[in-house]
């Protein structure tokens, strides 16, 4: 049986069609899926901070820098920068040339340990806030190969990696806050911060030597806060 056209019975249908495509379409002020990572994002005073990091000793058997693959191929393998030369791109107060297989030409960055103006790319080291070694005696050795790649490769918190003159970078070596800080005055603050954020992000411990001076260290910086997201 062939049912006869009625237009108000189709403008019915319609508009019910209408309103339940409008329910799921999401108000145009509303948090995208992808933002969700943003709910998790936690900031506090370093002090707070500081006080937050677990304490345990560190234990360094069986530790070897090879186990922690670096650099990869980036957070975009398909164009030819690996972490380190992501990092220099993304850290660049003047943008290098970015050329084939991401060959980098030009450009200029501030290394904060020391307050020195740096170019070319190749005076650069890419620091790990928390040095590879003091990750393994902090947690890391308990990691997965996988993990162990992500953290030395990561570019979801950008203090993780840090672009430094090598002069600094060496000098630091593998040494945690009550053993070395930055010899620049204003990077005191900074530096606590984002060392804090890294090990908090990571879930890594703190000796207690090292706690106990980040929290007496941090109160000289009453202003400076903390902020980090969990790694995935």
């Amino acid at each position: 049986m062939i049912t006869p056209w009625k237009p108000a019975a189709l403008a019915g249908t319609a508009l019910t069609l209408l309103l339940s495509l409008t329910a799921a379409v999401p108000a145009a002020h509303a948090v995208p899926v992808e933002a969700s990572s943003t709910e998790a994002v936690t900031v506090v005073p370093l002090t707070v901070a500081a006080a937050r990091l677990p304490v345990a000793d560190e234990n360094r058997t069986g530790y070897n820098r090879t186990l922690f693959r670096h650099w990869n191929a980036g957070l975009n393998p398909s164009d030819g920068c690996n972490t380190r030369n992501e990092v220099l791109i993304a850290e660049a107060t003047t943008a290098p040339a970015v050329g084939a297989r991401c060959a980098l030409t030009g450009g200029v960055w501030w290394s904060y340990y020391d307050e020195q103006r740096v170019t070319p790319a190749g005076s650069l080291d890419i620091d790990h806030m928390v040095p590879l070694a003091e990750a393994w005696d902090s947690g890391a050795s308990a990691w997965t190969p996988a993990r162990r790649e992500a953290y030395a490769n990561d570019r979801g918190q950008a203090s993780s990696l840090v672009a430094v003159t090598a002069r600094a970078n060496r000098a630091k070596a593998d040494q945690d806050p009550a053993q070395w800080l930055p010899p620049a005055p204003g990077a005191l603050c900074r530096y606590l911060s984002e060392w804090t954020a890294t090990k908090l992000r990571w879930n890594l411990t703190a000796d207690t030597t090292e706690r106990t001076r980040l929290i007496a260290l941090s109160t000289q910086c009453t202003t400076t806060k903390v902020t980090w997201t969990p790694a995935p």
